[in-house]
C-alpha cells in the first residue's frame, strides 16, 4: 500500500477535473481526495497499489478531453489509516 500526493498544473479547473479524477481513481480501486487550488491547480491525494497509483499518474498527465495538463508533480507520502472511498473536497 502507497500514497501518493500529486499537483496538478495546466488549465484544470472549470473543466471537469475533480469529478473526472474521482471516477478514474475509483475505477482503479484507489481511496483518498481530490480539490482545486486557490492558484488554478489540482490538487490529489491517492492511496492504493503501486500499478494503480502509476496508472492513476498516466491518466492525470493527459487529463480529460477539455484540460490542458502543463505539469504533473508527484510525492510519496506515508499511507494513512481509515479511507475507504476517494471524495472530492472543497476549500
Amino acid at each position: 500500500m502507497e500514497r501518493h500526493h500529486f499537483l496538478v498544473e495546466g488549465r484544470v479547473q472549470g473543466v471537469g477535473f475533480r469529478h473526472w479524477t474521482a471516477r478514474t481513481a475509483l475505477s482503479l480501486g484507489l481511496t483518498g481526495w481530490v480539490r482545486n487550488l486557490p492558484d488554478g491547480s489540482v490538487e490529489v491525494q491517492a492511496q492504493g497499489e503501486r500499478e494503480s497509483l502509476e496508472r492513476m499518474a498516466d491518466w492525470l498527465r493527459r487529463g480529460p478531453s477539455s484540460a490542458r495538463v502543463t505539469r504533473l508533480t508527484i510525492i510519496e507520502k506515508p499511507p494513512e489509516n481509515g479511507e475507504d472511498s476517494f471524495v472530492i473536497r472543497h476549500f
